[in-house]
């Protein structure tokens, strides 16, 4: 069982657990377009949750031709169906209470052009009086769909698709652009967020967008890289808006229903780790936007990094709360960031309701690079995840480890919070993915907030991205390097292949293909010139042949973007048995009473069962997806690295139930009620941190 580390106050969740209208359903990602996480529903328990089992499984097939598919759906439970995607990222709907397919849709079904489909972590529900909408994105389009018959609605956009890209200007057409997370419904409108490229690379830019939910026409727009005239424009360069890209919502958003505003966590801008062709503080970049939800209209912001080098995207939709200040009820919006910081503001006004303060960072050394002076951190909630890792927070696993990793972590730059990416390599810790991440964070009524957290280690290393001996090895070091790594060894980590031996595997035909269209998670490079394409495949067949060859310089592809710096990739730091370089816990779960900024307790998520048998106590593991709250006093939460899902009594931590999933749960799982029997539902689809893949979909209740 994993440990429970001291909590710092009491705690007493319910005065009563009973609800005497407790929504049945899970109409919307993440519970309610608040993104509370949180069901009202009571009947599994503490003292009978022991009494949990497996009600149904849901199995679909996997993929072909990968083995790193994936599941990040959290479904929607609506009238006794529920609908999410699965690994192929087909809609399928499910009868609820016994798992029984009703019907599936290829999102896909009657379109010639197949780019990489990415994932998809929900949907959005929208009815009116006489009709009902599912829609959610794949790739590039948004998509409606009928929930009765599952098939697309021919009225939206064109054939039941919107293009996303159809309005960000002709150079977008050959860059990435997926819309991963659902967009959220107000009224007759659905605001859009979407994923866009962050490498050397040319980018997307990522304004925000409001949809019609009957005809897909577009309603309104807000410029994140702000345009001449626009707030924020004078903190660009003056040409940035027509090249940057990024600054866009890729991890979704949340909506105040009475107060009609639309809260929206942007990224950073591209490139991530070097900034020299957007020299300034970037916003909208990195930051929470309030918008009037009918017009887009700004209300506030607030930005949490300036001028981001560190990929400290905003990676989570934030959770609206009430926190009691004085014996009055305070509407508010709480942030959870990458670095594992809680902010938290008033939702009218963008007041902070805790401190914070500016704190002086170091400079960066790489050339044509200004990094900010300063940048903001809250004075509570104390961090859910360390901050330093000093040479007293090296792994302690075993003395081979430790020695390991200090002969390495010599040779780094040293650590402190926002010290700039380095051709030494840059210590990113808490990593890039969390702290807090995209499964994001639950809240209950009384204004306590659950979260899992990662402590890993990543280390930054920049590479000169103007050498290379050819001019294919020159467009692989813009754009492939990051991803594929020096030498084309892949990231299994990231269920990256390996390019090596590559034209054994693939004609040049299909590679380039690949290349252009993208496939699962790798996202489409259509903007390459023919030239560059043809250089790129002759580097990728010639050289990982052994066969060197100069073709000459390399001509840049439009739209033209000047980045001397590149990266290795994104790296976590393992010692050589694959354990994370710090000392644990290395995944937590932690319980913070917003009122007053303190942890009611903290514990470990996750274990290794070698190092269990070894003596050590539960460590905890990287973990990605987020957990879900009932008002029956417990907290269901898969995502840990060993496949388990779990519960927890929200009034300690304590772990009272678990059970071994078919392939990890990295989504956030639905709580609803059908006929009277209240379920808990998980898409396990595996696939990352090594782990295999799945197709299922489990729901658990009382016998």
């Amino acid at each position: 069982m994993p440990r429970c580390i001291p909590f710092v106050s009491a705690f007493c969740l319910f005065v009563s657990l009973g609800y005497s209208s407790a929504s049945k359903d899970w109409k919307a990602y993440l519970g309610d377009r608040s993104s509370s996480q949180f069901s009202e529903l009571s009947q599994i328990r503490p003292e009978n949750v022991n009494e949990l089992k497996l009600a149904w499984r849901w199995d679909g097939e996997l993929p072909e031709g990968t083995k790193r598919s994936q599941i990040q759906c959290n479904p929607l439970v609506i009238d006794g169906v529920l609908y999410g995607t699965d690994a192929n990222i087909d809609l399928v709907a499910l009868d609820a209470a016994t798992g029984r397919l009703l019907w599936r849709l290829d999102p896909y079904e009657g379109l010639q052009v197949k780019e990489g489909r990415g994932v998809n972590r929900g949907l959005a529900y929208w009815e009116s009086d006489d009709e009902q909408r599912i829609l959610f994105g794949v790739s590039r389009f948004l998509i409606a769909v009928d929930p009765a018959s599952g098939k697309r609605i021919a009225s939206f956009g064109k054939d039941g698709r919107v293009d996303l890209k159809a309005d960000l200007g002709v150079n977008a057409e050959g860059l990435q652009v997926q819309a991963n997370t659902p967009g959220v419904v107000f009224e007759n409108l659905i605001v859009m967020g979407m994923r866009v490229g962050e490498g050397p690379a040319p980018a997307a830019p990522g304004p925000i967008r409001a949809y019609d939910v009957r005809t897909g026409e577009l309603v309104w727009k807000f410029n994140t890289i702000p345009q001449p005239g626009e707030v924020g424009y004078e903190t660009w360069p003056k040409e940035a808006y027509k090249s940057v890209g990024g600054a866009n919502v890729w991890s979704g958003m949340t909506v105040d229903v009475e107060r009609g505003i639309v809260f929206c966590p942007t990224g950073s801008a591209a490139f991530d780790f070097w900034g020299g062709d957007r020299l300034g503080d970037n916003l909208f970049a990195n930051c929470l936007l309030a918008l009037d939800a009918r017009t887009g209209e700004r209300l506030w912001h607030y930005q949490f990094v300036r001028h981001d080098l560190w990929d400290r995207d905003l990676p989570a939709a934030p959770n609206l709360l009430t926190i009691q200040r004085d014996g009055i009820a305070v509407p508010a919006v709480a942030q959870i960031t990458k670095s594992g910081h809680v902010f938290v503001f008033h939702r009218e006004t963008g007041e902070p309701l805790f401190p914070i303060e500016e704190v002086a960072v170091p400079r960066s050394d790489l050339s044509g690079e200004m990094a900010a002076p300063t940048q903001p951190l809250p004075t509570k909630p104390a961090p859910f995840a360390r901050q330093v890792f000093s040479a007293d927070q090296i792994t302690d696993v075993s003395e081979e480890s430790r020695r390991e990793i200090l002969e390495r972590f010599v040779t780094l730059r040293p650590h402190v919070p926002f010290m700039p990416p380095s051709k030494e390599g840059t210590i990113i810790f808490p990593g890039f993915d969390g702290g807090g991440e995209w499964g994001g964070a639950a809240v209950d009524p009384n204004g306590v907030l659950y979260v899992n957290g990662n402590e890993m280690p990543w280390v930054l290393t920049m590479l000169d991205a103007t050498g290379g001996e050819s001019a294919g090895e020159r467009v692989y070091m813009q754009n492939c390097v990051g991803c594929h790594g020096v030498g084309m060894v892949g990231n299994t980590a990231h269920g990256i292949p390996t390019l090596k031996g590559i034209q054994n595997r693939m004609t040049r035909i299909e590679i380039g293909e690949r290349i252009k269209l993208g496939k699962g998670v790798m996202p489409a490079f259509g903007f390459f010139s023919e030239k560059d394409m043809d250089a790129l495949l002759d580097y990728l067949v010639n050289q990982a042949a052994g066969d060197r060859h100069d073709d000459g310089p390399a001509e840049s592809s439009a739209p033209k973007v000047k980045r001397p710096w590149a990266h290795t990739g994104y790296n976590r730091w393992f010692d050589s048995n694959g354990y994370p370089a710090v000392k644990p816990p290395w995944g937590t779960l932690n319980a913070i009473d917003m009122n007053t900024g303190e942890y009611l307790w903290r514990t470990t998520l996750g274990e290794f069962p070698e190092l269990i048998e070894k003596g050590l106590p539960p460590t905890g593991t990287e973990n990605y997806g987020g957990p879900a709250v009932t008002a029956g006093g417990l907290l269901f939460i898969g995502a840990s690295q060993d496949e388990w899902f779990r519960a927890f009594d929200v009034r300690t931590g304590e772990e009272l139930w678990r059970f071994k999933l078919p392939a990890g749960g990295y989504a956030t799982p639905s709580v609803y009620e059908v006929d009277g029997k209240q379920y808990v539902v998980i898409a396990c689809g595996g696939g990352k941190m090594g782990t295999k893949s799945g197709n299922s979909y489990l729901a658990f209740a009382l016998e």
